[in-house]
């Protein structure tokens, strides 16, 4: 080997190395996340596990394989081994978390202990990625052997940290952006191993001097050793919990879809990157004084970004941004002062172990064990002890801790110890987003999720999650209750019913009141079920005896009953982790639950869907259930919710059962206020059946573990809530508006009525959808009435438009009795065998003869 400095273009082919093994390093992190999210459930810390898991690997390898770094004569070649390792891992991955994710939740059980499920979590992720993770703690410490010594006064390990941290935010982003969809996750591992490659082949052919390890030795050289571990340890710590209490904080009112997490991971490793590049260019000799300086300016800035979220919270919220750049840019605003300086102070801190002590690898590691501490200690004792914005108060003023005991130390934190005092006496509280009028009843933060219980100025009461997430409320109960029961009046006598989701208990409550049914819930958030009681009415059954708190994937996959019923809510599609909910893997686990003759009902809210991913979910669905049919779950245009069903022996659905099942009085005491009470007012919901939904969803990819094209679709969902939400309904109907090839047999109900309902059904949503605006009284009643009549002119037995025009013509007769009878006409016009017209129509003039005649005799 040459014993001369290593050559300019041998430096810049290693900084290459640097980025790639970043790029690589972090696009491991996305892809584990997400693969041993599954295999592990995504209850409160799966996804924390992940990360502690590849920092304590991290750790770990920074200790073990630092001195072997630093003896090592030919540093260049011993890191190309150790990307080798990486890419190896990197391809057993590919077959040994899917397989985790298919044994585990057998193995742990329904719902495992929190001591059990505990463990596992971090445990598993630590143990599956080990290999990987242990490799990764050596790199940068064998990168900056390369280069130790030739940079002269200059910091080299701070340019090589640079690199490797630009490549972690190109990693991010292309990872989620660009690879996930193009070759689905195990072709992102994949891809990955051939970037560990590249960069192993690239250090091979590099021609890099050996250089002796270099340590000063000093004075008190224990007690400085000491404090360097301690500063180490504690940077680590508190950097990796600003990273978790800020993307808390930003969940309360950016998207959270996976788009809104790679950002934000991006912005602070890029703020990481130039804190890094930064110091690396600066002639600043690592000093006390300079740390001082770094530390201070660390503990302002993170203090100052907590001071900014609020207005930029509001900022956000007030325009309603929705897409990946503009959410990037505040995630650009909250992170990068803070993570610039944090990079800053983590180049100089290696910079000046590497200068004192020469270990660099064991630097690392050390600083890796306090980022592994970091996400328990956040989501478990932070945010549940004093709150996301009071806990980052307290992060950031303990930098200040970490200062050395000197006068011009003391005058530099000075800044940022009054904004501190100023942030912890006064806290600072994310803004709300309550409508005009409205208050907060309660709520709890938990580790993963904050959920509030929400009065709006009416009185209507409902659920929020994450400041701006709605799961229903007391102004939907009775759409809750009917996606409760319809399901269960399509299986002739169910007796066991599995519902997954629970929001605030309606829909569970709604299938308590089936006679003589046994009922499940599922719940993934301990902090939603809390909340139940705040829901609980006078005569509602209440459901918290029934609610078991996991996750609902898990839950399906490790149970081992047969249910007549399986019930999924609407959960939210954008929503990290609600995709895996909408799985070909998870369907598959649902029909394994099912009696033969069961029914799998999964509630879509069309509301919440672009077309796109409507067509995926139906496609996903039939690639399962190959006899699928759509329902509705009511008549209203305001938020339409599509129901698919079917049965697991692929039989057609049916309702050949349905007068014999409605017959039972205690059920119909539980139908009746819901208008199921009727064989027609049930099939009436129908809306086509496989052979039309195949139609309707055409060719196209199938959301998979592997594929997640839902979750890859989350900010075209989280746009569509801006939307009209009668677009996609009305697409839809007149999609599926053709013959079935199976048509729908109903017990007591003749084809032609069921036709007539049908197109009376689609009148009725049509002329709802035509009304501009928000009219109230007459000009409702003039914008609504030709609509009405046109869907009862269809048919007659079409309550939902029959009944508002009855309570119409009620409301003129009042003010204006000519109005009220013309009404009345045209209804009887319009469905002449319907009797409460006329009958009114007669009383309306008994009533005008009775004041006339009063008149004459005053």
């Amino acid at each position: 080997m040459s014993d001369r400095p290593i050559a300019a273009v041998d430096r810049r082919t290693l900084w290459l190395i640097a980025a790639l093994s970043g790029a690589a390093g972090l696009g491991y992190e996305m892809v584990w996340t997400r693969l041993l999210g599954v295999a592990l459930g995504t209850e409160m810390y799966a996804v924390l596990g992940v990360v502690a898991g590849l920092f304590g690997g991290l750790a770990l390898g920074g200790v073990l394989l630092s001195g072997r770094v630093a003896r090592s004569p030919q540093p260049a070649r011993l890191y190309a081994a150790l990307e080798l390792v990486i890419a190896v891992w990197g391809l057993v991955c590919v077959v040994l978390l899917p397989a985790l994710a298919q044994t585990l939740p057998a193995w742990l059980g329904r719902v495992p202990n929190d001591l059990t499920l505990g463990v596992l979590t971090f445990l598993l992720p630590a143990i599956a990625l080990l290999p990987a993770t242990v490799a990764m703690g050596g790199t940068l410490a064998a990168l900056a052997r390369c280069l130790e010594g030739d940079e002269g006064s200059r910091p080299a390990v701070a340019g090589v940290y640079a690199a490797n941290t630009f490549g972690a935010v190109v990693g991010t982003v292309l990872t989620v952006a660009v690879l996930f969809a193009q070759v689905g996750l195990r072709g992102t591992l994949i891809v990955l191993a051939l970037c560990n490659v590249t960069a192993a082949c690239l250090a091979m052919r590099l021609r890099v001097p050996t250089w002796p390890v270099t340590t000063s030795a000093r004075p008190n050289a224990g007690l400085r050793l000491a404090r360097d571990r301690t500063t180490l340890f504690a940077t680590g710590l508190l950097g990796v919990a600003v990273e978790v209490l800020i993307m808390r904080a930003a969940a309360q009112f950016l998207s959270d879809t996976i788009y809104t997490f790679a950002g934000l991971l991006a912005a602070y490793l890029l703020g990481s990157a130039l804190g890094g590049a930064i110091r690396q260019r600066v002639p600043l000799i690592a000093s006390a004084r300079t740390r001082a300086a770094l530390l201070s300016l660390t503990a302002l800035t993170v203090l100052l970004t907590l001071a900014g979220i609020a207005p930029l919270a509001q900022w956000a919220m007030a325009r309603g941004l929705v897409d990946p750049l503009s959410e990037l840019s505040v995630a650009a605003l909250l992170f990068l002062p803070c993570a610039m300086a944090m990079g800053a102070l983590f180049a100089d801190l290696l910079e000046d172990w590497r200068l004192c002590h020469g270990d660099l690898g064991r630097a690392a590691g050390i600083n890796a064990l306090g980022a592994a501490v970091a996400p328990l200690a956040a989501a478990f004792i932070l945010i549940p002890g004093i709150g996301t914005m009071a806990a980052l108060a307290w992060v950031g003023a303990a930098y200040l801790t970490l200062l050395p005991w000197r006068r011009d130390a003391a005058l530099m934190a000075l800044p940022a110890a009054l904004c501190a005092a100023v942030l912890i006496l006064r806290p600072i509280d994310l803004p709300l987003g309550l409508p005009p009028g409205g208050r907060q009843v309660a709520s709890i933060e938990g580790p993963m999720v904050s959920a509030s219980v929400v009065d709006d100025a009416g009185g209507a009461r409902y659920l929020e999650v994450n400041g701006h997430f709605r799961m229903g409320g007391t102004s939907s109960e009775r759409s809750d209750f009917r996606q409760a029961l319809l399901p269960l009046l399509l299986h002739p006598a169910p007796q066991q019913a599995l519902y997954l989701g629970v929001g605030t208990g309606a829909t569970l409550s709604g299938a308590l009141r089936y006679p003589n049914l046994d009922v499940r819930g599922i719940e993934i958030s301990a902090e939603v079920v809390e909340l139940l009681r705040y829901f609980n009415v006078p005569g509602r059954p209440e459901p918290t005896p029934h609610v078991s708190v996991a996750d609902a994937r898990r839950y399906v996959a490790a149970d081992t009953a047969r249910y007549d019923v399986i019930v999924a809510d609407n959960f939210h599609p954008a929503l990290e982790g609600s995709g895996s909910l909408y799985t070909l893997e998870h369907f598959r686990s649902v029909k394994q639950r099912l009696r033969p003759t069961g029914v799998f009902c999964q509630w879509l809210p069309l509301y919440q869907l672009d077309p796109h991913s409507l067509q995926d979910l139906v496609r996903t669905y039939l690639a399962v259930f190959p006899q699928a049919s759509a329902w509705l779950a009511h008549f209203s245009i305001r938020m339409p919710m599509l129901a698919l069903c079917a049965h697991p022996n692929d039989a057609p659905l049916g309702l050949a059962q349905i007068e014999t099942t409605l017959a039972n009085p205690a059920l119909q005491r539980v139908v009746q206020p819901l208008e199921l009470d009727t064989p027609l007012a049930v099939a009436g919901s129908y809306l086509g059946d496989a052979a039309a939904l195949r139609r309707f969803a055409g060719a196209g990819a199938l959301n998979s573990d592997d594929h997640p094209v839902i979750a890859l679709n989350g900010a075209a969902n989280i746009a569509a809530l801006t939307a009209p939400p009668q677009v996609q309904l009305l697409a839809l109907i007149h999609t599926l508006q053709t013959p079935t090839t199976t048509p729908l047999v109903v017990e007591g109900v003749t084809p032609e009525r069921l036709t007539a309902y049908w197109r009376a059904r689609d009148r009725f949503l049509e002329a709802g959808a035509a009304i501009v605006g928000d009219p109230r009284g007459r000009a409702l009643i003039d914008a609504a009435t030709p609509g009405l009549l046109a869907a009862i002119g269809e048919s007659g037995e079409f309550d939902p438009a029959y009944r508002p025009l009855l309570a119409m013509a009620d409301a003129l007769a009042s003010n204006d009795p000519s109005a009220a009878r013309a009404l009345l006409t045209q209804m009887i016009s319009a469905a002449p065998a319907r009797p409460e017209a006329a009958q009114r129509l007669r009383q309306l003039g008994d009533e005008s003869g009775t004041r006339q005649g009063e008149k004459r005799i005053r």
